[in-house]
């Protein structure tokens, strides 16, 4: 599962660790073990030749985290490496929220907003996230996938006559969802930083509201309450959820994962609502 020289760095690192388990999501291009060593217990993460997460996990632990790590709410950066695209965290105990009885608790919920503050309102800047996006889009409607010839015309006429006014950016998970929330004791920490990057605030929104938020009023309010503002009061949240829609859609084709594919296909047709012809 590792490269001969991630083999050889993770030896130097922790000199006979020992894996306990593997967590690896078998998706994407990235090992997850749960090693120990020295009588303590890590987490190594190890990209493939075409990973590209594992750069931006160790920038996000080196740049953004803290908030998070010096109250014990995310693992801490051990040993990481770029170039090998191997790095090593503390471990965190506790199970996925996403497979755990907390899945509808407000309080969870409520955590998970005050989390996402913090990593939040550490930096500003402008870029033109916006530009960038759509352009992105049009090269993934290029591509293969299963969008309807019509919706795919629909879908190019509104990203080439969209507005791309410079974005106020901060630091975002990326991947903000149940899924990459750990509960232990009524505690939620945070895990997996491989789509952390500078972008708009709302773009953390975008999973719960086509999820989580869809069937549970209570959960989005408890969510606002510990977030504490309301970022998606833009005309360029509705932009940011299509854009969203349409790269579950492709990417979740190119990957064989005909469920996720499904839900961005629903995705898209309920996004377009936001833009009557």
């Amino acid at each position: 599962m590792l490269s001969a020289a991630q083999q050889e760095l993770l030896n130097r690192w922790l000199p006979g660790a020992t894996v306990e388990r593997d967590h690896s999501w078998g998706v994407v291009q990235t090992t997850v073990l749960e090693v120990t060593c020295g009588g303590s217990r890590f987490i190594v993460k190890a990209g493939g030749p075409r990973d590209h997460h594992i750069e931006r996990e160790i920038r996000a632990h080196r740049n953004w985290l803290t908030p998070w790590t010096s109250r014990g709410r995310a693992p801490s950066l051990v040993h990481g490496d770029t170039g090998a695209k191997l790095l090593v965290t503390t471990y965190l105990p506790g199970r996925l929220l996403l497979d755990s009885d907390h899945l509808t608790d407000p309080d969870a919920f409520a955590q998970a907003g005050a989390l996402l503050a913090m990593l939040h309102d550490q930096a500003t800047g402008v870029d033109d996230y916006e530009a960038r996006e759509n352009a992105k889009c049009l090269k993934l409607l290029d591509g293969p996938h299963r969008i309807a010839a019509p919706t795919v015309e629909r879908l190019r006429s509104l990203l080439t006559a969209w507005p791309a006014p410079p974005a106020v950016v901060v630091p975002t998970h990326g991947d903000w969802q149940p899924r990459n929330w750990l509960i232990h004791r009524g505690v939620v920490s945070i895990i997996d930083f491989g789509r952390a990057a500078m972008r708009p605030a709302y773009t953390d929104f975008s999973r719960l509201a086509a999820q989580d938020f869809k069937d549970s009023p209570a959960l989005e309010a408890a969510f606002m309450q510990g977030y504490g503002s309301e970022p998606r009061a833009t005309e360029a949240w509705n932009r940011g959820r299509l854009r969203e829609a349409i790269g579950t859609a492709c990417w979740a084709y190119a990957n064989h994962e005909e469920a996720f594919e499904a839900q961005g296909h629903h995705m898209i047709a309920e996004s377009l609502h936001d833009f009557p012809d």
